[in-house]
């Protein structure tokens, strides 16, 4: 036993060492919420900034250019595959009898060489797409004026574009244009293509720029809903952390500050009243049961599946008679005034009332000591009202320990307040000019379906 005494210090001074670290974890979890007005902002700051939305789909698209990485035989060798014997093939099969515009001739051995040069350069379309696109143009540069080489240039364009590299790649189709209507002609010596031909070739050109610029803004479309939607479920799981740690707050502070108060009467009176001691510890039992049944419900609900309803229902005003005769075994003389019928109240609303008592009648047994406490519940058609009044000897700046309070710097009334905004209410507290403290909240009532 002495030995235990002895390390005890240790122990203690140990685990209060690796607990600063989750110190004030309700405060900086609020801090770091993503309030809606937020995720809007960052919603339109990615719209503005189209290329920070789609970093991500850029990236899976274009990694890194100077990077070595293993050639996949679906997703890297099969479309040049697939284009090399096409182009092969063909050539193979029309040579000497069909070109774009040019009078039909043999093809040498640069043409066949730039028949594979082009579906081997998209190897490297993923990682280096500008430079595939300007290979595959020079490919198209053939002597016989074959337009089979330009099957790879088209893929290396649309492919480019889709990238996001729509300069150099519109600037290579416009190229292509002029070189094979005006420029081929005047190197190889044939005449020039007739006008019709010439429009046929521009529009047959914009038809596939079309559809690689629908195709990119399509993709950037889905970036952009994707980043929104990351956005949401981001701010939903801090909303949701930050609902947790209330909850948390709310159950764990009321219920271990009335164990402490009827631990503290238990000593001082088991000598001298034991009956009055044996009250305490029943007192202490009942609040901890009804801690770890809140408890018990809380990770119930955390750990079950979306579509399963938990179990217990959430406190509300109907367990106020609960709470109250618990507050009261603590040693405060706590009456209730009702006013009003009481409506059909949503959850949210019966959940959100019943911790505003909860959390103030925890704040009186903390620092106002054996208070008088006057909570009223007004019922009306449009909001609950609620006023949780105290007369203890309060002043701002006092000393809790000698029973008097100040306003602290805690985060149960901060608590409230958020509770209350969310519902659209509002919520008050500070020191009556009487003295006391009061608690003042009025919670929107939205009709029950």
């Amino acid at each position: 036993m002495a030995s235990g005494q002895h390390r005890l210090p240790d122990y203690v001074s140990l685990r209060s060492v690796k607990a600063v670290g989750t110190r004030n974890v309700q405060p900086r979890m609020r801090n770091s919420r993503d309030a809606p007005g937020q995720a809007a902002g960052y919603a339109l700051t990615e719209m503005r900034e189209p290329d920070a939305a789609l970093a991500g789909w850029a990236s899976r698209r274009r990694p890194s250019r100077w990077r070595p990485r293993t050639l996949s035989l679906r997703g890297d060798l099969a479309l040049p595959l697939v284009l090399l014997a096409v182009q092969l093939i063909v050539a193979a099969t029309i040579e000497g009898r069909w070109q774009l515009f040019s009078p039909t001739r043999s093809f040498g051995p640069v043409d066949w060489v730039l028949l594979v040069v082009g579906p081997v350069a998209l190897v490297a379309r993923r990682s280096h797409p500008v430079l595939v696109l300007w290979v595959t143009f020079a490919a198209t540069l053939s002597p016989s004026g074959t337009g089979l080489t330009h099957l790879s240039f088209l893929v290396a364009f649309f492919l480019a574009v889709v990238a996001g590299e729509r300069l150099p790649a519109f600037l290579a189709l416009a190229l292509t244009f002029v070189w094979t209507i005006w420029l081929a002609p005047l190197a190889y010596g044939y005449s020039v293509p007739s006008p019709i031909d010439a429009l046929g070739l521009a529009g047959w050109l914009l038809a596939v720029a079309i559809a690689a610029e629908a195709t990119r803004i399509r993709g950037e479309r889905a970036a952009l809903t994707r980043a929104g939607r990351q956005i949401d479920q981001r701010r939903q799981r801090s909303e949701e952390r930050l609902r947790i740690a209330r909850e948390v707050h709310d159950v764990i502070g009321h219920n271990i500050s009335l164990i402490n108060v009827q631990a503290s009467m238990g000593l001082d009176l088991m000598d001298r009243q034991p009956e009055q001691a044996r009250a305490a510890l029943s007192a202490i039992k009942s609040v901890s049961k009804e801690a770890l049944e809140e408890l018990r419900t809380m990770l119930t609900t955390l750990r079950q599946d979306d579509d399963v309803a938990p179990r217990s229902p959430a406190p509300g005003l109907d367990r106020l008679p609960e709470l109250i005769e618990l507050t009261r075994a603590a040693g405060l003389t706590v009456e209730v005034e009702v006013t009003g019928k009481p409506p059909r109240l949503p959850a949210a609303v019966h959940l959100a009332a019943y911790r505003i008592v909860q959390e103030s009648l925890t704040n009186v047994t903390r620092h106002a000591g054996r208070a008088r406490v006057t909570v009223r519940v007004i019922y009306g058609d449009a909001e609950v009202g609620l006023e949780i009044d105290d007369d203890g000897t309060a002043s701002p700046g006092g000393d809790p320990a000698n029973g008097n309070r100040a306003t602290g710097t805690g985060s149960g009334i901060t608590g409230m307040r958020e509770r209350a905004a969310a519902l659209g209410g509002d919520l008050s507290a500070g020191f009556r000019p009487g003295g006391g403290f009061r608690v003042s909240a009025r919670l929107p009532v939205r009709p029950a379906s």
